[in-house]
């Protein structure tokens, strides 16, 4: 496929929409609409075989989502996954990491949206104060065993899919040692 044209539809901080003309192989074309948002870091706190979760009210789906801390920087800086990991990993537990470790990457919705994920393990964890967002508030954080965070995949509990696949890529990781 070949971008022909682009507009512009909408723009805030957090978020841009939009809508690109495209050629497709047979020489049709057609119009894909795009949310642009910028890398994400996803972070596994894992401890004592369990693991960290926060808890918070995720608007879109109007209730409240358990899930391994995530974000993006808040401005356009530029600055490596890892620096982000360790920033929303305190921001949202008050955790800090003494060894991070990278699992990989994740295109979270790759027919809707541009927005990756770098999904890391931390370990080796000390704790101090949290620094929330003005938009976080309501957030929880709760420690759960391993068997705990699958049953409460197998159970609907967890349902957001950067968690879920998060998770996956590291009992594939741990698999392989």
């Amino acid at each position: 496929m070949i971008q022909t044209a682009t507009t512009l539809l909408y723009k805030n901080r957090w978020i841009s929409l939009r809508e690109d003309e495209i050629r497709l192989p047979d020489g049709s074309s057609g119009i894909y609409t795009v949310v642009d948002k910028p890398t994400a870091a996803l972070i596994i706190p894992m401890e004592n075989d369990g693991f960290h979760l926060i808890e918070q009210f995720r608007y879109p789906v109007g209730r409240r989502s358990w899930e391994f801390p995530q974000g993006t920087w808040s401005d356009d800086r530029a600055a490596p996954a890892e620096d982000l990991a360790h920033a929303e990993l305190a921001e949202e537990t008050g955790l800090r990491a003494g060894t991070l470790r990278r699992l990989g990457r994740l295109a979270l919705a790759p027919g809707l949206t541009s927005q990756e994920c770098e999904a890391f393990l931390a370990t080796d964890l000390t704790a101090g104060p949290v620094a929330r967002e003005h938009t976080e508030q309501g957030m929880t954080q709760r420690w759960f065993g391993r068997g705990d965070v699958e049953q409460m995949i197998r159970d609907g509990e967890i349902t957001d899919s950067p968690t879920i696949a998060a998770y996956t890529l590291l009992r594939l990781i741990e698999e392989v040692g």
